[in-house]
Parts: C-alpha cells; structure tokens; sequence
C-alpha cells in the first residue's frame, strides 16, 4: 500500500512540510509543530499531520513525532514499526515508552 498523495509536486504546504522531513537525520526527531513552524504556519501542525498520513514512502516520516514524543497507534505500519525503526537509528526512549523529544530533537 502506498502512502503517495496524487499531488506532490510544487510549493504548496505539504510539499514544504516534505522538504523539512527530507532534512532530519537519522537519530533525530522533529515535531508536527516545528515543521509547522519551519515553514510559516506555526498553528498547522495538525495539517503537518495530514501531510504526514500521505507522506512519499522514501521520506523518513517516522522521524515526525507529536511534541509528547508519544507513538500513536494510527501511524502506517503501527506504533511498534515506527518505534523499531527510531531504536535501529539511535534515537532514545523514555521509561513510559515516549520518545525522549528533548534530547534528540531537532533542528
């Protein structure tokens, strides 16, 4: 199954939310809501999140995280998968299972 929108291409919002995501490197994160902001709309993060659900399968959409750094069980492939994905880059978990935003957020 694959995740692509029918449009990709040009300067629109999803199209500069990818090109956020295309920047974050491995055993980072970064949030819906600094994307948003990253890219002009600080209070889009929940388009970001749209964006996101249709994100081009080379992108490392497991990267975007909501600011709680929790995993939801909505995400393609599920939470574990993604969870799997961001322990085999480095990127470090709390106790309670969150990712531990703080210390590898980014930019």
């Amino acid at each position: 199954m694959s995740r692509k929108p029918a449009q990709q291409a040009g300067d629109g919002f999803f199209a500069r939310a990818y090109a956020v995501v295309a920047q974050v490197p491995p055993g980072s994160v970064v949030t819906y809501g600094r994307i948003a902001a990253l890219i002009g709309n600080a209070r889009a993060a929940q388009a970001v999140g749209w964006a996101m659900r249709v994100c081009p399968d080379e992108l490392p959409s497991h990267r975007v995280v909501p600011a709680t750094g929790s995993l939801s069980l909505g995400l393609f492939g599920g939470a574990e998968a993604w969870r799997q994905l961001l322990e085999d880059e480095g990127v470090p978990f709390a106790h309670d299972g969150r990712v531990d935003v703080k210390q590898c957020l980014w930019p």
